[in-house]
């Protein structure tokens, strides 16, 4: 199996109001890749740009952040030729890797506007090594930059950043650092979801469990599901008694805490996203934790009873702010 290292460069609209705004918010204009071989030894590598179709000026933002003039651009070529010897040139046995999670959506969405042919009808599985680096340096939670990732690792600087093929080169020589297990944590592109509850993920990594519904029409929909809802140790399967019901502090994500006597405390957490297609899905982590951890979610739980009681009188037509 190959990794392919891949980065993109993409333009925005100068305004809200642009017409292909929703179809296409990111239009690529520059794709780069390395290609390295199962031992992450580097045997190829990609780089082209693209001609713009949708926006013809260069966001302000944009053009500071890489270095890139509308002129040189008009010397690349169709995105559709690219992308097509792109994927073409990636072969058959590979998986992604990008820094972050972005790059693989904004492919799909921008293939999806040109007609081509999708690269999947379901999740994709790939690497993301900016998650991949927190796990083996940090708290698995920080998110770095790449320039900050190489300065760590005491990574040579031979190549300016912020272009396509120079930050997928630079996460290539990252990616190659890492420790084989790390690799094992990998990340699901969810441009397309699950499209039954028989292939809906659920996937147990070293120290938590991740599940990825299918779509639901809405949140209430969603939350009504008994797989979603449901608390069960993924060690020995067990269905859980919660000690802690399910409860949001602010409608997107929703904790509880559960007790197995065999494993002890796991909290679950379930984060609500919305689809490309407009839907609602699911992820849902469960992890095991420590008695002392409780008392942050319980902390979390009474702000969340306390800012519902406020909103609650609020409402009452004739309640008065005491500040007034």
């Amino acid at each position: 199996m190959d990794y392919i290292i891949m980065d993109l460069e993409w333009n925005q609209g100068n305004s809200n109001k642009e017409e292909m705004s929703k179809l296409l918010p990111f239009e690529i204009i520059e794709i780069g890749a390395i290609k390295l071989n199962n031992n992450r030894e580097k045997t190829d590598e990609f780089s082209k740009l693209i001609k713009p179709q949708v926006y013809h000026e260069m966001h302000r933002i944009t053009g500071k952040l890489i270095h890139l003039e509308m002129e040189q651009l008009d010397n690349g070529f169709p995105f559709v030729e690219v992308a097509e010897e792109f994927l073409k040139w990636c072969g058959k046995d590979y998986i992604f890797c990008t820094w972050g999670p972005l790059d693989l959506t904004e492919l799909q969405r921008n293939i999806r506007y040109y007609g081509l042919k999708e690269l999947s009808d379901r999740p994709i599985k790939f690497l993301d090594v900016q998650k991949l680096f927190s796990i083996a340096y940090e708290d698995r939670k920080l998110r770095r930059t790449l320039e900050y990732a190489i300065d760590f690792l005491k990574i040579e600087k031979d190549i300016p950043f912020h272009r396509a093929f120079s930050d997928a080169y630079y996460t290539a020589k990252v990616l190659a650092c890492l420790d084989e297990s790390v690799l094992e944590n990998y990340s699901f592109d969810v441009f397309h979801l699950p499209k039954d509850k028989k292939s809906e993920i659920h996937v147990v990594f070293d120290t938590y469990k991740k599940y990825i519904s299918r779509g639901f029409d809405d949140k209430a929909e969603a939350l009504s599901d008994k797989t979603v809802s449901a608390t069960k140790c993924y060690v020995c399967n067990k269905n859980l008694r919660k000690k802690i019901r399910w409860f949001s502090p602010n409608g997107k994500h929703y904790y509880s805490v559960s007790y197995c006597d065999k494993h002890g405390f796991m909290k679950s957490k379930i984060r609500i996203r919305k689809s490309e297609d407009g839907r609602v899905y699911v992820v849902k982590t469960d992890k095991f934790i420590t008695e002392a951890e409780i008392e942050s979610i319980r902390n979390k739980q009474e702000k969340a009873k306390k800012q519902r009681k406020v909103r609650s009188i609020s409402k009452n037509p004739g309640y008065q702010n005491p500040q007034n």
